[in-house]
């Protein structure tokens, strides 16, 4: 059976958030963003700039939903090389 725990500390990839490069191919900005997902400013620059530290799913939500994008749009998973 193939250990995926992970209580075992090894490399088991990573989250990459693309919010950034989303919106700036469109030319939004973070005050534009936090206007129209209902968040506030700081919100929106930590998911901009991926410092995220927990992840809130009705901010995600709100981000999708006033992007008109899909989840994959802005956040991908990379596995373990």
């Amino acid at each position: 059976m193939k250990n995926n725990s992970v209580i075992t500390l090894k490399d088991y990839g990573e989250i990459e958030f693309k919010l950034k490069e989303f919106m700036d191919e469109r030319n939004i900005t973070r005050g534009a963003l936090s206007r129209l997902a209902n968040i506030r400013h700081e919100v929106a620059t930590k998911w901009y700039f991926g410092n995220i530290e927990k992840m809130d799913l009705d901010v995600l939500a709100r981000i999708c939903f006033a992007l008109d994008c899909d989840i994959n749009d802005i956040i991908s998973y990379k596995k373990a090389k």
